[in-house]
């Protein structure tokens, strides 16, 4: 199976966990499929500085700038592979 492929189905199967991963997971996962998809996070962050969730989401996203989108792919799959169990 092709990477996007098995990429497309970690995301479906990331939406049906049996548990609810931890915020710090979520956020990566949340960093990993925004990396994948739209590449590297824009400079400036959230407009609203009382965003709390805006800006923590916005700083897990710049932590993964240059990592390529194909890598940010298979670490989203084997985070996904982990969490099923």
């Amino acid at each position: 199976m092709e990477l996007k492929a098995q990429f497309d189905e970690a995301v479906a199967e990331s939406k049906s966990l049996s548990a609810k991963p931890s915020n710090e997971t979520l956020l990566l996962l949340y960093s990993l499929y925004k990396q994948a998809t739209e590449g590297d996070a824009p400079e400036e962050g959230p407009s609203n500085p009382f965003d709390f969730v805006a800006k923590a989401k916005h700083n897990a996203w710049s932590e993964l700038k240059g990592k390529t989108g194909e890598t940010a792919m298979s670490d989203y799959i084997s985070l996904v592979g982990k969490l099923k169990g």
